[in-house]
């Protein structure tokens, strides 16, 4: 099989924060009444409309579209629209000028707090406590009581009872991340704190300052509109529109509009600040974009155009793969990840899937049972069979029946898989649970004799341990154990060795070697080791860029490779005495595409 290649118009390009936002329909609706509210009030000195100020009695209370008062008058006369529009102008102003204040102030002593930490985190957060123990409205009125009624002094009254929220959010955010790795090294090449904060920090918070900023925007001119509303915001004759709905209450039974206008304005502003905001923070967060915080279904999303038959050489087979097509939904449509592989595992035999990191091998076997996560992951083809069975053919609670009884997996790093929270025993027991109708004890004795059987040294009191008190080839083993829990016919083991050492991965070697021996099992190993695969698989089949493009058995796919990636794979292993000679010999070797 010839080196493959990516099509130009099938390469994967990263949407941009707009085409993100503009995609989400709700926060580009939002957008575009705020860009054209905005541009209506920025306008509003140059405008045809009447002073907002100019008082006519004789013209008061007249209702909407009459001459010359398109949206009607109030009770003194003034045209309604004027007031509106200027008064929208003060409430978006002051709304986000709180906003900034606000946020500017409390997300620097939620990074001072977070990245001090000790008795000033204390201190800090201590009177941020004292803030946040009255009600914020309340607090508000406090302050306006001691300032005086004003429109400044409303929006220093609600950017001061805002300061906790922003301070309380980085503060978190920043006690997470003052200790990582990458601040550390920052540490120890002699940057100063506050370099440390402002690099380092502050770039990985911003992303939660904007989102948090364009949530809170709405709150903001809803607190300023309420404070005018009682008389302490905007005072006559300068409108906003909380004042505005202040004026118009009394006359709401006689003269509905005056008060309902604002009131719909306030509505129309806050809801499309939300929505935009909203759609702000599913922009700046990836995870978002990608799909990764929805709920994800049962099994990955199947859309197939074909259902490929078993062929000879599958059947029979405990696992049979035909024609698999698995790819990831975007803004720009699906991009392929796994593209038409095929391969089958026979019973008690060992296949070996190799390849560098990102050709496809962990989503080709998460795509066996559909643990692929929808979205954004969807099967556009293809078949998976176990004994004959087209698993993607199944309902599925059925395929979820196959999950851990028939086929078990056993992960690469079992620190990020096993809870906790939960002692390794308990674990154990309750993969045993999940498919056999048996007793918590009896779960229990069967977590013990599963320890013992991956050679867990004194099982019965490692039970009680949990997975951070255990050695990481012992974490290892206790995944084996769980996978072993329901005696599945088939083991995939995706990259089970890479992160332990050389002693520990012979063990495991060892382990499943003897395991499959015994019991007979198929085992699907996922590696990007040749020395591995040389010591376990009985056949290799060799990924790059989603497709398999050479398969044979273990001897002859070492001994004599056929593709040019898979010579320049095992080319890369370095051996003893090479020397200068290693870098000569992978020059010599075919160029390939993309290596």
């Amino acid at each position: 099989m010839s080196a493959t290649t990516t099509p130009a118009s099938q390469k994967s390009r990263r949407p941009t924060a707009w085409q993100l936002l503009m995609n989400n329909r709700l926060a580009a609706a939002g957008f575009y009444i705020i860009a054209a509210l905005v541009v209506l009030v920025v306008a509003a000195p140059i405008l045809p409309i009447d002073n907002p100020d100019t008082i006519d009695l004789a013209g008061r209370l007249q209702p909407i579209l009459s001459d010359g008062h398109l949206l009607g008058t109030d009770h003194l006369g003034r045209d309604i629209l004027a007031r509106l529009i200027w008064g929208s102008r003060v409430s978006l102003a002051v709304g986000l000028s709180a906003s900034l204040i606000a946020a500017f102030f409390g997300s620097l002593i939620g990074l001072v707090a977070g990245y001090a930490g000790g008795r000033a985190d204390n201190i800090m957060m201590r009177g941020i406590d004292m803030l946040m123990a009255f009600p914020y409205i309340l607090l508000a009125l406090a302050i306006v009581a001691v300032l005086g009624p004003g429109l400044m002094n409303a929006l220093y009254a609600i950017a001061v009872v805002n300061i906790p929220f922003f301070a309380r959010n980085i503060r978190g955010i920043t006690v997470g991340l003052a200790h990582r790795e990458f601040v550390d090294a920052a540490r120890l090449s002699g940057k100063s704190h506050t370099s440390i904060v402002l690099t380092e920090i502050l770039p990985n918070v911003l992303p939660i300052i904007v989102i948090t900023m364009s949530t809170t925007v709405g709150w903001m001119i809803l607190e300023t509109a309420g404070l005018s509303f009682l008389g302490l915001g905007a005072q006559p004759p300068q409108a906003d529109l909380g004042s505005m709905l202040g004026e118009g209450r009394s006359l709401l039974f006689t003269a509905p509009s005056v008060s309902i206008i604002p009131g719909v304005m306030v509505f129309i502003i806050v809801m499309s600040i939300n929505l935009l905001g909203d759609g702000v923070r599913d922009a700046l967060d990836p995870r978002l974009r990608a799909g990764a915080l929805n709920r994800p279904l049962p099994v990955t999303r199947i859309d197939r155009a074909d259902r490929s038959e078993t062929s000879a050489a599958g059947k029979g087979a405990a696992l049979s793969v035909e024609n698999l097509q698995t790819g990831f939904e975007s803004t720009q449509g699906t991009m392929p990840a796994v593209k038409g592989i095929s391969f089958a595992v026979q019973k008690g035999e060992c296949l070996g899937l190799i390849g560098e990191s990102g050709s496809g091998k962990s989503v080709t076997a998460l795509s066996l049972l559909g643990l692929v996560a929808s979205p954004p992951g969807v099967i556009t083809g293809g078949s998976v069979a176990i004994d004959g069975r087209d698993i993607f053919s199944m309902h599925d609670t059925e395929i979820a029946s196959y999950r851990g009884s028939r086929v078990a997996y056993i992960f690469q790093d079992p620190l990020t898989t096993l809870h906790p929270l939960f002692t390794v025993g308990e674990q154990v027991a309750e993969a045993v649970r999940a498919h056999q109708q048996v007793s918590r004890n009896e779960a229990h004795a069967k977590a013990v004799a599963l320890l013992d059987t991956v050679r867990i040294p004194d099982p019965a009191k490692r039970a009680a341990a949990y997975p951070h008190e255990l050695s990481g080839g012992q974490r290892q083993r206790v995944g084996i154990a769980m996978a072993l829990a329901n005696d599945p016919d088939i083991i995939i083991a995706d990259e089970p060795t890479t992160a332990l050492d050389v002693t520990v991965q012979a063990e495991i070697l060892r382990l499943l070697q003897a395991l499959r021996q015994e019991r007979g099992l198929a085992l699907l190993f996922i590696t990007h080791d040749f020395g591995v695969v040389a010591e376990i698989c009985d056949r290799v089949a060799v990924m790059r860029h989603g497709e398999i493009v050479e398969t044979g058995k273990t001897a002859d796919i070492l001994g004599n490779p056929q593709h040019p990636y898979t010579q320049r794979l095992i080319a890369c292993v370095p051996r003893l005495g090479q020397g200068k000679a290693f870098l000569e010999g992978l020059r010599q070797l075919p160029k390939v595409e993309g290596v």
